[in-house]
């Protein structure tokens, strides 16, 4: 079976379930998506390690890279392998002294993961075909990557910049990562105007 190359497109609140994202994949050299529903958690540290934020204390996908590293593990690629009642699963290939596992995974972490070991990220036609999307641009303009869209307006307007740095500080120091992001944000557009 052949694989598609994906890509992180973006991620966004879901519509259509409470306290979950949309992750968004999609094909390289194309119009179609695959939304995956991930946890606040999960979308946590895929946008922490896409922002390049430092927590003050590694999370677990931090951990488990470093530890990869420490014993020479490398994830040669994620693999988005299934699609059965509405979940995705996904697995790691991974190498040691030249020994290719394949570990199952979910695949929130397997992306996370990626990310952390910059290593491709593939599914298969039959996934794209059954729960994929084509985005009509005219109608939505695509996410851009690295970015995490505010759940509601804009709650940090009234702050100064300098404010929003020291705002930005504390919530990464109490390991507010999700306030952190919106935070981050706001202070990235006020860097574009």
């Amino acid at each position: 079976m052949d694989k598609i190359r994906l890509e992180i497109i973006g991620m966004s609140y879901s519509q259509s379930q409470s306290g979950a994202y949309a992750l968004i994949m999609g094909e390289v050299g194309s119009k179609r998506r695959l939304p995956i529903i991930i946890g606040g958690f999960e979308a946590q540290a895929i946008a922490i390690e896409l922002e390049k934020m430092k927590p003050s204390r590694p999370l677990t996908h931090d951990l488990l890279k470093k530890f990869a590293d420490t014993y020479n593990v490398i994830i040669k690629e994620v693999i988005i392998n299934k699609f059965h009642e509405g979940v995705f699963f996904a697995k790691l290939i991974c190498e040691q002294g030249g020994i290719i596992n394949e570990i199952d995974s979910r695949t929130s972490d397997a992306v996370a993961l990626a990310i952390r070991f910059h290593c491709p990220i593939y599914t298969y036609e039959k996934i794209l075909a059954e729960a994929g999307i084509i985005l009509d641009e005219t109608i939505a303009s695509p996410f851009k990557k690295q970015k995490i869209q505010q759940k509601k307006g804009n709650v940090y307007g009234d702050y100064s910049l300098n404010e929003l740095h020291i705002l930005l500080k504390k919530a990464i120091d109490n390991e507010e990562y999700e306030k952190a992001s919106e935070i981050r944000d706001e202070i990235n557009r006020r860097k574009k105007v």
